[in-house]
């Protein structure tokens, strides 16, 4: 085996966990060059937005304006599986699956009556990572998720992700898992995404020494837990899924996990980083660059303060007629420059009034929305990444399904340092 580390990226987007792991050295763009975690190299990728979505390719093609079109496959993951299992085309063998799989059907952007976990149209995606699993046969799994998914579906906690990690078992796989909040490790973003890693390994883990010692911890440290919850899972996937979670009003699994031999020890973890930690302000570009449709006509700010402001209001259910009362805690508005920023959205584009957008007072006083340029570093990319041709809505669309690039850097240090670095096997 190579001591090169070679990648498949699935649900590649723009490119996020291929920027972490590989790096980016272009002389045509200097201004891009990012340092590589170690030997990484992603030889194979797949991008796709289904039908209907506005834009359609956009992330492709930024992908392959940025890392060149050889690599990347732009097709429904699920046909380019059934071609390769058909002898139509084929997949080169890596040694790492990575990839920040479609979350829709687990976040919170969901109301729990339309969160249908694994069973919704984007979750069922989980299964064709489990098929490439299963077909390539990779030592190395790296995935990204919201949080949500460790409590997923509301009728049946922890469900979904009980199904993920018997799959692994079944695969011959050994897990951890950490919820990471970026800015507790010194990014410019709060977000909050669980991290995935899976190894095929022979050793036999200690897994209440895996907690301080394996490799997410090792990547992003953390305080030693002041209590865990152990149990056993069933290989039987049918038994997980009909079963698993049943009548439970809190999941499990806590926001840490190791897994062996479906033998799993889970916490509540709590970070323990020291370093420096940047800001909303360490993003933002000169107020001469932004050009004037970023700035919110004074028309509008009563508008935006009411969409972010504390709401208490009695309404009428249309179709019933039933009288209630929505409430609405308050945000910030403007957003502090001196904090991390808020978790960036989807929706973070386009001019109109928004709860979630982020609205910024500059130093004339003046109030504006974020530019494409300041979401790209807000993500760990460089500046103008996404700059290809796309508008400035699936600019902000991108970031918005994006990852901080410098967690998945971290991870990729912490593998080649750890006992299951393939460079100790060779």
């Amino acid at each position: 085996m190579s001591s090169t580390i070679k990648v498949a990226e699935l649900f590649a987007g723009v490119g996020g966990f291929r920027l972490g792991l590989d790096g980016y050295k272009n002389p045509n763009h200097p201004e891009f060059n990012l340092p590589a975690a170690g030997p990484f190299k992603t030889i194979w990728a797949n991008q796709w937005e289904p039908p209907g979505t506005p834009g359609k390719q956009f992330a492709a093609k930024c992908y392959q304006t940025r890392f060149g079109s050889k690599e990347l496959v732009v097709e429904d993951i699920a046909v380019v599986l059934d071609k390769f299992e058909a002898g139509e085309i084929e997949i080169p063998d890596v040694d790492m699956v990575v990839g920040g799989f479609p979350c829709q059907d687990y976040s919170v952007a969901k109301t729990l009556s339309n969160a249908r976990g694994i069973e919704g149209k984007k979750g069922v995606l989980w299964w064709e990572i489990e098929r490439f699993l299963r077909l390539k046969e990779p030592k190395y799994v790296l995935l990204e998720n919201v949080d949500r998914l460790l409590k997923s579906p509301a009728s049946q906690r922890g469900r979904d992700f009980a199904v993920m990690l018997a799959c692994l078992c079944n695969l011959g796989y050994s897990v951890e898992w950490h919820v990471v909040n970026s800015a507790e490790y010194g990014f410019s973003q709060r977000r909050k995404r669980v991290y995935i890693y899976a190894v095929k390994t022979t050793e036999g883990w200690d897994l209440d020494r895996r907690i301080n010692e394996g490799v997410l911890a090792k990547a992003l440290p953390i305080k030693e837990p002041d209590a865990v919850t152990k149990f056993e899972l069933s290989s039987n996937i049918l038994e997980v899924s009909e079963n698993f979670g049943k009548s439970l009003s809190k999941s499990l699994f806590g926001t840490g996990g190791v897994c062996q031999n479906y033998q799993i020890v889970t916490y509540d973890l709590e970070e323990d980083y020291c370093g420096n930690k940047k800001t909303l302000r360490d993003v933002l570009v000169d107020e001469k660059d932004v050009p004037e449709s970023f700035y919110i006509p004074n028309s509008q700010l009563e508008k935006w303060e009411y969409l972010k402001g504390n709401k208490r209001e009695e309404r009428i259910d249309k179709k019933t007629g039933f009288k209630y009362f929505y409430s609405e805690g308050a945000m910030a508005f403007p957003d502090s420059l001196d904090k991390p920023s808020r978790t960036i959205l989807t929706g973070e584009g386009g001019s109109g009034p928004s709860r979630f957008k982020h609205v910024i007072k500059t130093e004339s006083g003046r109030y504006r929305r974020l530019m494409p340029d300041e979401l790209d570093q807000l993500q760990g990319f460089p500046k103008g990444w996404t700059n290809t041709g796309m508008s400035d809505g699936n600019r902000a669309f991108c970031m918005g399904n994006a990852l901080v690039v410098g967690v998945p850097h971290l991870i990729g240090k912490a593998i080649l340092e750890s006992n299951d670095s393939i460079s100790k096997d060779v």
